[in-house]
C-alpha cells in the first residue's frame, strides 16, 4: 500500500475511533438523563419524588435519587422513626370518586388518625367530607389550589396556591393550623421546599406507594392489601389515593394485619413531635 494510501486508511480509522466516541458519549448522556430525577424533566434541580422501596423488611431510600441532601436541609419528611413499629397513614384526596366517606368510616371503626392533603377542586366541592375529616379528628393538608408543578412558580405564585386552600379549610371547617403540604405530582426542586418551609410548612412525602391512583386499572381489594403489607416497615408514611376503590375495601384489612404485626397507627403531629 501507498504511503498516501496508508494515511487515508489512518484518517478514516480516526474518524472511525471519533464516531464511536461521540456515539458513546450521547448514549451514556440518554441513559443518564433517562435514570435522572432532575433531568426527566430537561431542568437541573427539579424532582419528581420517587424512593427505593422496602423489600424484605429493608429500609426503604432515597440515597441514589439526587435530591436527599436538599430534602434534609429543609426538613421534609419521607418516613419516621424507624426504630418504633409506628405508621403514618395519609392520603391524597385530588377530586371525590365516592368512596372518602366509607374511609372515613373505617378510621373511626379502627379508631385510626390519618391525613388528608386536599386541592382547591376538592375544598370547593367537598365541604361535608371536608368538617367530618376535622370533627372526627383528622389532619387536613395542603396538596395546593389547582395542583401545578410548583417548581415553575414564583415564591409569590407559591404562597397564593397554599394560601387558597388554607384559608377556605379554615372558613369552611374552622381549622386555623396547616402545616403540612404535599408538593402536587410529586414534582419539587429547592425553591418549593424552602419557601413553603418559610410559609410555615413541613413537607410530607411517604415511603409506602403504589400505583393506586388510575380508576380505570383498578386490580382488587387483594392486590391493595398486598402491596401496602408487603412494603410495611419501621416509621412508614404510607400514601393513598381515596380515589381507588380498591383502597377502600382493602383498608380494614390493612389495619388489621399492621397492628397483628405490632404496629401502631399514629397522627403526623405525633411524627413531628417526636422529631422536632
Amino acid at each position: 500500500m501507498s504511503i498516501a494510501g496508508n494515511r487515508n486508511h489512518e484518517t478514516r480509522r480516526a474518524l472511525l475511533l471519533k464516531l464511536k466516541i461521540g456515539l458513546t458519549v450521547m448514549l451514556a448522556s440518554i441513559i443518564w438523563s433517562l435514570a435522572s430525577p432532575a433531568a426527566a424533566f430537561g431542568q437541573p434541580g427539579v424532582y419528581h419524588f420517587g424512593f427505593k422501596k422496602s423489600v424484605e423488611g429493608r429500609l426503604p431510600s432515597i440515597d441514589e435519587e439526587g435530591f436527599k441532601d436538599i430534602m434534609m436541609k429543609h426538613g421534609a419528611l419521607f418516613l419516621g422513626n424507624t426504630s418504633q413499629k409506628e405508621l403514618y397513614l395519609t392520603f391524597d384526596n385530588g377530586y371525590e370518586n365516592g368512596f372518602t366517606s366509607r374511609i372515613l368510616d373505617v378510621l373511626k371503626e379502627k379508631k385510626v388518625p390519618a391525613a388528608f392533603f386536599v386541592t382547591g377542586h376538592y375544598v370547593k366541592e367537598e365541604p361535608e367530607l371536608l368538617n367530618r375529616m376535622v370533627l372526627e379528628g383528622h389532619i387536613v393538608g395542603n396538596h395546593s389550589w389547582s395542583h401545578p408543578d410548583m417548581s415553575q412558580l414564583s415564591e409569590g405564585s407559591i404562597k397564593t396556591e397554599l394560601d387558597k386552600v388554607k384559608t377556605q379549610v379554615e372558613v369552611l371547617t374552622g381549622q386555623k393550623e396547616m402545616k403540612y403540604l404535599r408538593p402536587p405530582r410529586g414534582i419539587f426542586n429547592e425553591k418549593v421546599l424552602a419557601a413553603s418551609k418559610q410559609f410555615g410548612y413541613i413537607n410530607v412525602f411517604w415511603s409506602v406507594a403504589y400505583k393506586d391512583w388510575d380508576v380505570n386499572a383498578q386490580r382488587g381489594s387483594q392486590h391493595a392489601y398486598r402491596e401496602v403489607i408487603k412494603q410495611l416497615h419501621p416509621g412508614a408514611i404510607i400514601l393513598l389515593h381515596s380515589v381507588s376503590k380498591d383502597n377502600t375495601e382493602a383498608l380494614g384489612s390493612i389495619i388489621d394485619e399492621a397492628r397483628r404485626q405490632g404496629y401502631e397507627f399514629k397522627s403526623l403531629d405525633e411524627l413531628v413531635v417526636s422529631n422536632p
